[in-house]
């Protein structure tokens, strides 16, 4: 965006409205779209490396199928090239590349500034994830119900959310998990919580969840690996370092939760003791 001209910035705006659709007609109807000249379009496809218009249609198409892929079609296309490296080498190289890429595009404020969402005690947070995701949620629901009180780990059954959303409060924050091939259910609670004053903040993949359009902090995190399954590492990581940056802000309370915490485990002998 800092290298766009005024038109050009106009032209990536609405682009990113209804992306990738958006970017999928003729070039005079971006461009009418958007409200700037047709060599406008040309001028800011070329600065983002494509040689013109066909080639960055090609590329978003590219993107699409990407995104709506189903695990025996990721699974056929890393296959066919598979190189002579043990499955380990290839799988870490691969989960290794993603951190770089994420880290490296991921806006260390706008990680602050959810992080200091999450530690406001004054809103209570909700939780939800997909299909696959929803493990990642529970995950992050369980430490972050440690860390403060007022979480809440949504139902993975959609029938029930209506109820949750009854519940929330302007204010509230809703962390949300979805990553291709979004569910409709997902971007559906986001326009009903968006709609009550909620905050949103997701955590998706490289091509964004359609849910982005709702959410106040949208992490892209690259996902792919040489499986039929995409990798939830990075996710993982980005989810902790949340977790980890949450609980310095409050850990004055935190403790004291975490100490009455350990005495409820010690009155149910939940944990082996040697000593």
């Amino acid at each position: 965006m800092p290298t766009l001209t005024r038109a050009e910035k106009q032209l990536a705006h609405s682009l990113l409205d209804n992306y990738p659709v958006s970017g999928l007609g003729s070039i005079t109807t971006v461009a009418d779209n958007a409200k700037v000249s047709t060599p406008t379009v040309a001028r800011m496809v070329k600065k983002l490396g494509c040689s013109g218009f066909p080639e960055f249609q090609a590329r978003l198409r590219q993107e699409l199928e990407a995104a709506i892929s189903n695990p025996i079609a990721k699974h056929d296309r890393w296959a066919t090239d598979v190189p002579d490296a043990h499955i380990l080498n290839r799988f870490a190289d691969a989960v290794m590349a993603n951190m770089r890429q994420t880290l490296a595009q991921l806006d260390p404020k706008m990680f602050d500034a959810a992080a200091d969402l999450l530690a406001e005690e004054a809103h209570a947070v909700h939780v939800v994830g997909g299909r696959i995701s929803r493990a990642l949620a529970d995950y992050f629901f369980t430490h972050m119900q440690v860390i403060r009180p007022g979480v809440t780990l949504v139902a993975s059954n959609s029938n029930a959310w209506p109820h949750y959303v009854l519940n929330m409060q302007p204010g509230d924050v809703l962390v949300m998990f979805d990553v291709r091939r979004y569910e409709h259910d997902i971007l559906k609670l986001a326009e009903m919580a968006q709609a009550q004053g909620v905050r949103i903040i997701l955590l998706t993949d490289q091509w964004g969840s359609p849910a982005a359009r709702h959410a106040e902090f949208s992490f892209n995190i690259r996902i792919e690996a040489p499986s039929a399954w995409d990798s939830s590492v990075v996710t993982m990581t980005v989810v902790e370092t949340l977790i980890a940056a949450v609980q310095n802000r409050l850990w004055d309370d935190s403790r004291d939760r975490v100490k009455r915490l350990e005495d409820l485990f010690d009155q149910t002998k939940m944990f082996r003791k040697f000593v």
